[in-house]
């Protein structure tokens, strides 16, 4: 675990930056790891909120085939702007979207379907011992997980060296539950 000094910026271009230097061979082990982790989170009639991987971001998209083939019920976010994101489920078949990011092509089911979950994997850059969260910087997750039921597992999908002591933090930051990484598996965190 380490700290590294600095604003929200800051920290982005170095997590950035470190990820692109990880070699295409760890990423695709840490995906691995990351989807034997997965299935071991849920059971057969469950509903949870994932993500499709981007660029070198953590998970894979077979893990959500993998979700599928166990009867669970995937719900993958769709970026509308500015708004909190959009939900629709997961079929085996993802399209383009207008920023090209990938989602379902399936019917769109509103900011509220979050509240379906009881777990929500969370994608971002770091995590801290507090839950604290650096996306990218848009803030969708921030304006999404509001709508996550009471009790929701909120995790967050980082590598191991993205679990950090200590973020920046601002009010409107949603502290997450947990964090799931590579090596570690789920760390439960502590939310002040």
């Amino acid at each position: 675990m380490s700290t590294l000094p600095g604003t929200k910026g800051e920290w982005r271009s170095h997590l950035t930056s470190a990820r692109r230097a990880v070699p295409a061979e760890v990423r695709a082990a840490e995906a691995v790891a990351i989807a034997a982790f997965v299935r071991d989170l849920v059971h057969p009639g469950q509903t949870i909120c994932a993500y499709v991987p981007v660029g070198t971001e953590p998970g894979s998209r077979p893990v959500l085939d993998d979700l599928l083939a166990s009867d669970v019920q995937v719900l993958l976010p769709v970026v509308n702007g500015t708004d909190p994101l959009d939900w629709a489920g997961y079929d085996g078949t993802l399209r383009p979207g207008p920023i090209r990011l990938l989602e379902p092509a399936g019917p769109r089911l509103g900011p509220t379907a979050i509240g379906r979950a009881n777990l929500i994997l969370v994608p971002g850059l770091a995590v801290d011992t507090a839950g604290v969260r650096l996306g990218r910087g848009a803030g969708h997750y921030d304006r999404s997980l509001v709508f996550a039921a009471p009790g929701a597992a909120l995790v967050g999908v980082v590598r191991d060296q993205e679990f950090v002591a200590n973020l920046p933090a601002e009010p409107h930051d949603v502290r997450l539950t947990a964090v799931l990484t590579p090596g570690r598996g789920m760390i439960e965190v502590t939310r002040p």
